[in-house]
């Protein structure tokens, strides 16, 4: 079965600041970053140098049979463009990387450094979206892919109906599977009913952790998602690594193919079809399993 990761992230290194408050890899473990004042196991425990690199990240996707990735940025990372830059030209045919930005001059940059997306942590953001039109119909212009993600409150599904009817062809894939463990998630699923709004999956391990795998709750959610827009809006995203710090790789994705909720044909465009068609995967090498050394 072809396997595309819709959300995932890299970083050479985390160094940045967000409301006034500093985010960055530790020395004394930079597996380990300090996060909004308190320490949290950022990375895995093996990624001892705090460099989240492609290289790192194309090994895990062997390993667990993933074709491609969709690459997405987050504030809490610092801005990538530079070195998504070099992994969007070294690795054309296993990786779609997303620019940040914030205005019509950013994006264009991005544009320039032959990223196609752009990605935008809208949860993270104190301005109305709306405020970023120029900017999108640049992107729909240029046939660009916008990745946003939303506060959980919803406040901002307004300004997403705004920005569709003002760019009616812009790509919009909505993470985080709308805030899935909060009280109005499906809202946010329903912004798919517009012909150009897709949802992916991103952090659904993450927010459904306490449940833990194989996540019944979450393919519960999948399904409820499926019948109330349909299966082709729908995408898996891993959120790597940050997820991996609970599950391996392969955990990330393999409760949904063990799992009946779902039927093969579902799960195959879930996993990778719907992404294939929407990002524009066409070299995905093949991928053998290799066997385990405990097997």
């Amino acid at each position: 079965m072809l396997i595309i990761d819709a959300h995932s992230h890299l970083w050479l290194k985390q160094d940045t600041v967000v409301d006034g408050q500093p985010i960055h890899s530790l020395d004394s473990n930079p597996s380990r970053s300090l996060f909004f004042g308190e320490e949290r196991q950022m990375l895995p425990p093996f990624m001892i140098d705090g460099r989240n690199t492609a290289e790192v990240f194309l090994s895990n996707m062997d390993y667990a049979q993933v074709g491609g990735a969709v690459v997405v940025q987050e504030v809490i990372d610092g801005n990538q463009n530079d070195y998504l830059e070099e992994v969007q030209r070294r690795y054309p045919e296993r990786f779609f990387c997303m620019g940040m930005a914030s205005s019509l001059d950013e994006a264009q940059k991005v544009y320039e450094k032959g990223l196609r997306g752009i990605a935008i942590p809208g949860h993270r953001i104190k301005t109305p979206l709306t405020d970023l039109i120029p900017m999108f119909e640049y992107m729909q212009e240029k046939s660009m892919i916008l990745s946003l993600c939303l506060h959980e409150d919803n406040h901002q599904l307004r300004e997403v109906d705004e920005i569709v009817r003002a760019c009616p062809d812009l790509i919009i894939a909505i993470g985080h599977f709308g805030m899935v463990t909060t009280p109005n998630w499906m809202d946010q699923v329903r912004l798919a009913r517009h012909k150009n709004v897709y949802v992916e999956s991103g952090g659904i391990t993450w927010l459904f952790n306490s449940e833990f795998y194989p996540y019944p709750s979450a393919m519960q959610a999948i399904r409820q998602a499926a019948d109330e827009v349909g299966i082709e809006k729908l995408m898996w995203g891993s959120d790597y690594p940050r997820t991996i710090t609970a599950i391996t790789y392969r955990m990330s994705y393999d409760f949904v193919i063990k799992s009946e909720v779902l039927t093969d044909s579902e799960k195959e465009a879930f996993l990778g079809g719907n992404a294939k068609r929407l990002y524009g995967f066409d070299r995905i090498p093949e991928l053998p399993y290799i066997k385990n050394m405990s097997e």
